[in-house]
């Protein structure tokens, strides 16, 4: 006759077993194929532009005095940087705050849509020949934000809000870095 010790045992070695067993199959079950080729995230595609390869340094495209002269400003303060940069200029009349963003798996549409769910005013423009999206604040006829596709992959964005009253066209800034931006591909 078996004790309870070596009964105990033999349970829990077979128990041991049906679970190892279920895991193999579990995890065979759950493999996958994914097509393309492996690229390190970040990484440009062969022949873009060397700027935009570098990550974090997307807020270098436009140099700083380019901002703040296409916005009509002086003095700029860079506050933030990373995947979206962000700038404060002054401007004749008040603060104008400056924003330029780079997704590098964006896309018009999601850029589109975004701004619908937000509830701007969205409408289809052409900067230097690419496709673009302009959004505006209803509320807000002192912002303006375009985004067209990247020279290499993605999406890139500029909004332009200026602060005061008065203020020039923030549609025609934001177009105007849009145009700096894009003229790196050249």
């Amino acid at each position: 006759m078996i004790g309870r010790d070596e009964q105990r045992a033999r349970v829990s070695s077979i128990a041991t077993a049906a679970a190892a067993t279920i895991g193999v199959l579990v995890l065979t079950g759950c493999a996958a194929t994914v097509p393309g080729a492996p690229r390190p995230e970040g990484a440009a595609t062969p022949g873009t532009s060397s700027r935009y390869a570098a990550l974090l340094t997307e807020c270098d495209a436009v140099d700083s005095d380019q901002i703040a002269h296409a916005v009509g400003g002086g003095a700029i303060d860079r506050g933030f940087f990373g995947a979206i940069c962000r700038w404060s200029v002054a401007g004749p009349a008040g603060p104008v705050r400056v924003t330029f963003n780079w997704f590098e798996t964006g896309s018009l549409a999601v850029e589109r849509e975004t701004s619908h769910r937000l509830g701007y005013a969205v409408e289809d423009v052409s900067v230097d020949g690419r496709r673009a999206v302009l959004s505006r604040q209803p509320q807000d006829p002192g912002t303006c934000g375009i985004a067209s596709g990247a020279p290499d992959s993605g999406v890139i964005g500029w909004w332009v809000q200026y602060q005061a009253a008065e203020h020039p066209d923030p549609c025609e800034a934001a177009a105007t870095l849009v145009k700096l931006t894009l003229e790196l591909s050249a």
